[in-house]
């Protein structure tokens, strides 16, 4: 008897091929047209799962809201009880991911990001992916003491989202921290804010 494993869902393949053509060749490059060949799929395919250009993007921002869940593990969160040591451990593992192997899936997120800047439907589904990662913060953060956790909660958000992009697409594009050093940084900001 054999086993036979399921390979990805035609959606799912069209929207990992969205976010990888998103990383390598930008928001022009990416058309229906283009997923279908990068995907090795019939002329047409992608405009019969994501008939306008707005639905494949909402796919390809939901696609990677799923796998960055993933990257992020939330499920890896440590419980505030475990102290500013642990959270610095877990979103510093979280945040080296993203630097490391899963690069092009950070810069495809912020060709998205920027996209979304644009087109307010885009924006308000653009946030709304991306939430479930800012309220588990949140309730991290509020449960180690914070007397302002909103603003702690934007404070290591913006910080983790700086050091993704200075890393992956700015200045600091050709070196990448080691993991102990992104922890060491987060460790400042958390202790800074939360106490040791």
């Amino acid at each position: 008897m054999s086993v036979h494993t399921a390979g990805p869902s035609r959606s799912d393949l069209v929207a990992d091929t969205a976010l990888a053509l998103l990383a390598e060749r930008g928001m022009r490059g990416l058309t229906h047209r283009a997923v279908d060949e990068a995907a090795a799929l019939p002329q047409g395919s992608t405009s019969n799962l994501a008939r306008t250009r707005q639905a494949l993007l909402e796919l390809a921002v939901r696609r990677l809201a799923d796998r960055e869940a993933r990257v992020l593990a939330l499920h890896e969160m440590p419980d505030p009880a475990a102290g500013t040591g642990s959270l610095a451990d877990a979103l510093a593992l979280a945040a080296h991911r993203a630097l490391t192997n899963n690069r092009a899936l950070t810069l495809a997120r912020y060709e998205l990001a920027l996209e979304a800047t644009r087109r307010p439907e885009l924006r308000a589904f653009f946030d709304a992916t991306g939430a479930r990662f800012r309220d588990q913060l949140t309730a991290l953060v509020t449960g180690m003491g914070s007397t302002d956790p909103a603003r702690h909660t934007l404070s290591l958000i913006a910080w983790a989202d700086g050091l993704m992009f200075s890393c992956v697409a700015g200045s600091f594009g050709a070196d990448t921290p080691s993991l102990e050093e992104v922890r060491a940084g987060l460790r400042e900001l958390l202790e800074g804010m939360l106490g040791g």
